[in-house]
């Protein structure tokens, strides 16, 4: 899909952000006040895709500094309904990949839920690879997935 522009999300864009969240998780979301905090967080990369003027997704990353290396982690990854099935989801994790990078990030890492298959086979197709199963992870004996992708 080339109408697909990707730029960056800040606060004022926080309702249709969370309005988004809330559509696409349930007990997992993150509440309004977490996505603000992870906005503002001066490690968080926080991008949104738009069509038109609407929003239809949104990514927030983390990078991380460890003694030896900055990691990357993919927060959430949101995307409305209605764009779902239209690349939306890939351009979004290819251009916080890009960002990863350009930051020295070698290793993205991210979590999925064992019985999100749609979510599976695209981490999969980005060339993510299954590294740890996380009992419970979701609470509620949802369990969940943790997957990785060297950037470097």
């Amino acid at each position: 899909m080339d109408c697909v522009k990707i730029e960056s999300a800040s606060t004022a864009d926080l309702q249709a952000l969370y309005k988004i969240e809330r559509e696409c998780f349930s007990s997992e979301a993150f509440s309004i006040e977490e996505l603000s905090f992870l906005i503002k967080d001066p490690n968080s990369i926080s991008l949104m895709a738009k069509i038109g003027e609407e929003i239809a997704g949104f990514i927030i990353g983390l990078i991380y500094n460890t003694k030896s290396e900055k990691i990357g982690h993919v927060l959430t990854l949101d995307v409305a309904k209605k764009y779902r099935r239209k690349g939306v989801a890939i351009k979004l994790m290819r251009r916080l990949e890009e960002k990863f990078r350009e930051n020295d990030v070698k290793e993205c890492f991210l979590e999925v839920r064992i019985d999100n298959e749609a979510a599976k086979r695209l981490y999969k197709k980005l060339g993510y690879r299954e590294i740890a199963c996380l009992k419970d992870y979701y609470g509620n004996g949802l369990h969940g997935i943790r997957l990785k992708k060297a950037l470097a």
